[in-house]
C-alpha cells in the first residue's frame, strides 16, 4: 500500500522571514555585495548558506565592519545595537519582523509606565536579547513557570513573551503570576503564524504514523514544532534537509505528516515531499 504524505495545513516561512529575505536580496541588487547581517538572518543553516554565495554575510558583532550595508535580521536587536552602527556610518536596514517589533514597543510601554517586565522566552536567543533591550534593567526572563524567581523585581509586574512561544507555556506563567501579584499586565505577543503552526502540527500529528519536521536546529520555533508533535506521535524525526531522511522510519508506515518551521523556505519543503514521494 502506499503511504500516505501529508503536509500540516500551516507550516514553513512566514511572512517576518519572507520579508527579511526579500530585503536583503533587494539589498545586495541595489547597493552590491558585501552585505552584512547581524548574526545568521534567519535560523536555516541551508539558506544562510544560500545568501553567502550571493554575497550575504554574517557578523557577531557592528564592531566587525567599518563600512558597508548592515541588515538586522528578523529577529530585531537591542536598541543601542542600531545607534552604534548608524553612529559608525553603516547604512542600516532594519529587517525586523513588525511581530518582533510589537513584542518591543509592548516591552518599552511596561517600562515607561513603571511596570518591572517578565520576558517568557528562551535566555540568550537573540529575539529575546532584543526584547530585553527595550524591557528596563530589571526585566528577567523565564523559559517556563518553574523559572519564576522566589523574588520578583517589583509588585507591578508586566509580561511579553518571546514571538515563538507556545501558548501553554505562556498560559503557565501568566497563570501563576496572577496568583502572586495583584498588579499585572499582559501583552500576548506571540505570533499568529506561530500560533497557526503548532495547532496543525499537533493535529496532524496526532493522526499520522510518523511525522517530519523540517527546518534549521538552531531554530527556536522548529524546535517546538519537533517538541510539540512528539506529545502527538511516537515516531517524529526533525530533519534540515531531504538528505537527512532515512526510509527506515517508514518500514511499517501508512501514513506521514509534514511539518516545517516559520524559518523554512518553501523549496526546502518541496523537496522533503518529493523524497518522501520517491519512498511511498
Amino acid at each position: 500500500m502506499k503511504m500516505r504524505i501529508i503536509r500540516a495545513e500551516h507550516a514553513g516561512a512566514c511572512y517576518g522571514v519572507d520579508r527579511a529575505l526579500s530585503m536583503v536580496r533587494e539589498a545586495v541588487e541595489r547597493y552590491g555585495a558585501p552585505v552584512y547581517t547581524l548574526g545568521p538572518l534567519i535560523h536555516n543553516p541551508t539558506a544562510v548558506r544560500e545568501l553567502e554565495a550571493i554575497g550575504v554575510f554574517a557578523i557577531d558583532s557592528v564592531a566587525s565592519i567599518d563600512t558597508g550595508t548592515l541588515v538586522i535580521r528578523s529577529h530585531g536587536v537591542e536598541p543601542s545595537v542600531i545607534e552604534e552602527a548608524r553612529v559608525k556610518g553603516l547604512r542600516v536596514i532594519d529587517a525586523t519582523c513588525p511581530h518582533v517589533s510589537k513584542a518591543h514597543k509592548s516591552a518599552s510601554r511596561l517600562t515607561s509606565e513603571g511596570y518591572s517586565v517578565v520576558v517568557v522566552g528562551e535566555a540568550g536567543h537573540p529575539e529575546v536579547d532584543g526584547i530585553c533591550g527595550y524591557a528596563g534593567a530589571d526585566c528577567i526572563v523565564v523559559s517556563d513557570a518553574k523559572s519564576l524567581p522566589e523574588h520578583l523585581p517589583s509588585e507591578h509586574i508586566g509580561v511579553v513573551v518571546q514571538t515563538t512561544q507556545s501558548e501553554q507555556t505562556f498560559d503557565d506563567v501568566v497563570k501563576t503570576l496572577r496568583d502572586r501579584v495583584d498588579d499585572l499586565k499582559v501583552f500576548d505577543t506571540i505570533c499568529f503564524a506561530t500560533q497557526l503552526r503548532q495547532k496543525a502540527a499537533a493535529q496532524l500529528a496526532g493522526n499520522v504514523d510518523t511525522m517530519i519536521v523540517v527546518g534549521g536546529r538552531n531554530s527556536g520555533n522548529t524546535r517546538r514544532l519537533f517538541e510539540i508533535s512528539s506529545q502527538e506521535c511516537d515516531n517524529v524525526h526533525h530533519v534540515e534537509s531531504a538528505d537527512e531522511i532515512d526510509p527506515a522510519w517508514f518500514s511499517e508506515c501508512a501514513s506521514v505528516g509534514v511539518t516545517a518551521g516559520a524559518s523554512t523556505p518553501e523549496s526546502q519543503i518541496v523537496a522533503v515531499l518529493d523524497r518522501l514521494e520517491e519512498l511511498s
